[in-house]
C-alpha cells in the first residue's frame, strides 16, 4: 500500500475539463506522418491536411464543469495517449480519478469519440506508430492550447498520477525555461530522455520551440522506432535539456514500472540498465511521488480510493 503522505495536501476544485472535438475534423495518416503538412510556415488561423480538410482555429468547448480557475498557481493540460478499445476500461479508470485532478484532461486516439471525449489524430495503431502519434497530439496541443496552460504533462491510458503532487514539483520551476521532467534514461540520447510510461512533462517554452522549429522541419523524427526516444532526440534537438527529476532528497518521483513492482523490490533488469541517477528500492520512492506505469483500471481506483478516502488515525 503506498503511504498516504504520498499526496500532498492541496485541494484544487472545479479544475477538471475533459475537452471534446466537436468540429468532426482529424488528423490523416499520410498527414501525420508528415509534421510539415499540417502547419503552414505562416501559422495562420487555419490547419490543412493533405486532403484540403480546412479546420477552422476555434476553441474547443468544454464537456464538463466550467471555466478555467484563474487563481490557479500555475496551469497544467495532460495529454492521455489511448486507442478506442480501451475508451471504456482504461481511459475511464484515468478520467474516474487522477484525471478529475488536472486543469485541463484532454484523451487522444487514432480515432474521434464525441462521447467519451476523445480526440481522433487519424494515425496507425500500433507501437510502432506511437511517435507519429504523440508528435500530431502535441502539434495539436500548439496549435490549440498553447496559451491554456504553463506546463503540458504526457501519459499513457495506464499512468497514474497524484497530480498535486506534480504540481507541488513544478511550483518552483520555470515554464520560460527549456525544460522538461520524467524517468530520465541514459542510452542512446546524449543528455538522456524520460520513459514515456511514466509521463514526462515540458514546459511553456518547450512546447514553443516544438512548435516553431520542429513543425515544418525534419529536425524530430516522423514516426517508427521507440516514442519517448523519439521524442527525446527531439527535445534534445531543440535545446529543451533534461534532469534526473528527483525530489529535494534524491529519491524518486516519476516511475517506469507500476507500484508492485517498485514498492516490492522487484525492478526488472532492463530498469537498471537504462535508469540514470536514480536508485530503484522501495525505501527510495519519494513520499512526494508524481506517477507510476502499468496500472490497470482496478489497480487505478484502489490508488485513488487509499489515497484519497482513507486517513490515518492521528492521537
Amino acid at each position: 500500500m503506498l503511504d498516504v503522505d504520498l499526496v500532498h495536501g492541496i485541494q484544487f476544485k472545479n479544475r477538471f475539463h475533459v475537452l471534446s472535438d466537436n468540429r468532426s475534423a482529424r488528423f490523416q495518416p499520410e498527414a501525420v506522418l508528415r509534421l510539415g503538412r499540417i502547419f503552414n510556415a505562416s501559422q495562420s488561423s487555419t490547419i490543412r491536411d493533405t486532403k484540403n480538410l480546412s479546420v477552422p482555429a476555434v476553441p474547443l468547448q468544454l464537456s464538463l464543469n466550467g471555466g478555467q480557475d484563474s487563481n490557479a498557481p500555475l496551469r497544467i493540460l495532460v495529454l492521455v495517449m489511448t486507442i478506442a478499445a480501451n475508451l471504456q476500461t482504461k481511459a475511464l479508470a484515468v478520467k474516474d480519478t487522477w484525471g478529475k485532478r488536472c486543469d485541463v484532461l484532454i484523451f487522444f486516439s487514432s480515432e474521434s469519440d464525441k462521447n467519451f471525449p476523445a480526440i481522433g489524430l487519424g494515425t496507425p495503431e500500433g507501437r510502432g506508430h506511437l511517435t507519429a502519434k504523440t508528435m500530431a497530439a502535441f502539434r495539436y496541443i500548439y496549435e490549440y492550447h498553447f496559451n491554456d496552460a504553463d506546463w503540458f504533462m504526457k501519459a499513457d491510458d495506464d499512468t497514474f498520477m497524484i497530480v498535486e503532487n506534480l504540481r507541488l514539483f513544478l511550483a518552483s520551476k520555470n515554464s520560460s525555461e527549456p525544460i522538461y521532467f520524467g524517468h530520465l534514461f541514459k542510452l542512446y540520447v546524449k543528455q538522456g530522455y524520460y520513459s514515456g510510461g511514466g509521463g514526462y512533462v515540458i514546459s511553456k517554452e518547450a512546447l514553443r520551440r516544438f512548435g516553431h522549429n520542429a513543425v515544418n522541419s525534419d529536425l524530430c523524427p516522423q514516426d517508427g522506432g521507440a516514442e519517448d526516444l523519439n521524442f527525446g532526440l527531439c527535445m534534445e534537438r531543440l535545446g529543451v535539456v533534461t534532469s534526473p527529476s528527483l525530489d529535494a532528497h534524491g529519491r524518486t518521483l516519476f516511475h517506469a514500472v507500476g507500484t508492485k513492482t517498485s514498492v516490492l523490490d522487484r525492478t526488472p533488469s532492463w530498469l537498471w540498465r537504462y535508469t540514470a541517477k536514480s536508485p530503484h528500492r522501495a525505501s527510495d520512492i519519494s513520499k512526494n511521488a508524481i506517477s507510476f506505469h502499468y496500472i490497470t483500471p482496478d489497480e487505478m481506483r484502489m490508488l485513488d480510493f487509499f489515497l484519497y478516502h482513507l486517513k490515518s488515525h492521528e492521537s
